[in-house]
């Protein structure tokens, strides 16, 4: 069977950049009027008065100092703080469409090949905009792909999942080429009124070309050396929103209908199953995880990243050998490993080897072992 290759990545940044500073004001300017509307029953100690945040100590827990967001004015209005995107009609393309094809666009102009030559499109994110059609299909139309096209959700670890699909219909012969697109826009799914989670999330979409190495440029792309996946049931990362929703009581299981995470259980459990995942197959694929010239990995956290480097390298990483874009645009959720390799890969040479690795929600996690051809 024909192996695959990475071919080409894209990326799609929304303009609006939002910073630490800007969404503590915004928070703090909420915290202020509810503690103010409510200093009666807080003094009583009939319900507990907010704390108000700052940039620092988002900084310090997550490594993160901004986010790009689709929509910024209604994510910096005290008495709205949930982004302004108005609805589409069925008739238009829509927004979460829309940013995963202007990815996929800048994908297919590094792959230097017509949008002809895909089989097959894979949406893999987090946050779908709706049950159906698949946003997939709604893709594929807009950039006049035949073949065939569906969703995939496996929270932050889609990429990793959609990658090892698109590596698996290639070698099948389902596809010579497959297109994979992870648009996220997270911060219509993230609780803007919770000190503790509220700075998380960032909006991005990301695309990745996965084709036949036989049919692959000379030299051109990353061979993909192996790829596995993990799956662990968890409830202490979860988003409830879904059908039933409406016609809930007021109050009634509403907190947990946005993102919600148990943090400190998600760090205990994670980093090591992550971290030992990591090692496990590299040995399988006789490859020594010490000697791999970079990690790209899910960008959740800081802390995450970083404890997951030392124990995969066995030492503390060097400069540009774990990239974090967190600081610039915090957790994209799917698309953050994406992101990471697209932005810091140019520079290796033939034979360097590398590790795309994705881990959320699930729990669940993906790795993708690629040697530059």
């Amino acid at each position: 069977m024909p192996d695959a290759v990475i071919a080409a990545t894209g990326l799609y940044t929304p303009p609006n950049s939002l910073s630490n500073v800007e969404l503590v004001e915004t928070f703090n300017a909420y915290v202020a009027r509810f503690n103010t509307a409510n200093a009666e029953a807080i003094e009583a100690g009939r319900i507990e008065g907010l704390t108000p945040s700052s940039a620092e100590f988002i900084e310090k827990a997550s490594g993160i100092k901004s986010r790009f967001v689709v929509d910024k004015s209604g994510l910096m209005d005290p008495e709205l703080m949930r982004p302004v995107i108005p609805e589409r009609s069925n008739e238009e393309l829509s927004v979460l469409a829309e940013i995963a094809v202007e990815a996929a666009r800048d994908a297919l102009a590094r792959w230097g090949k017509p949008a002809s030559g895909i089989g097959a499109v894979i949406c893999a994110a987090s946050n779908m905009q709706r049950a159906y059609p698949a946003m997939a299909i709604e893709v594929q139309q807009a950039l006049g792909i035949e073949g065939f096209a569906f969703d995939m959700n496996v929270a932050c670890s889609s990429a990793t999942f959609g990658l090892k699909t698109a590596a698996d219909f290639v070698a099948s012969g389902s596809a010579r080429a497959v297109l994979m697109v992870n648009p996220e826009i997270c911060s219509g799914h993230l609780n803007f009124r919770d000190r503790d989670s509220h700075f998380i999330f960032g909006d991005v979409a990301t695309a990745a070309i996965v084709e036949r190495e036989d049919e692959a440029d000379d030299g051109a792309g990353w061979e993909i050396l192996g790829t596995r996946l993990k799956t662990q049931f968890s409830n202490n990362i979860r988003n409830n929103f879904g059908f039933l929703n409406r016609g809930a009581p007021e109050g009634v299981g509403q907190k947990d209908k946005l993102f919600v995470q148990e943090g400190r259980k998600v760090f205990r459990e994670v980093v090591p199953m992550v971290s030992e995942m990591i090692v496990e197959h590299a040995a399988d694929l006789g490859i020594d995880p010490t000697g791999l010239k970079r990690l790209w990995l899910h960008q959740a956290n800081i802390n995450m990243n970083e404890m997951i480097g030392r124990r995969v390298l066995g030492r503390d990483p060097a400069p540009g050998e774990n990239v974090i874009i967190l600081d610039e645009y915090a957790n994209t959720s799917s698309a953050g490993s994406i992101i990471a390799f697209h932005k810091a890969s140019d520079d290796f040479a033939r034979g360097d080897t590398g590790l795309i690795c994705s881990f959320g929600a699930g729990y669940s996690a993906g790795t993708v072992f690629v040697r530059k051809r």
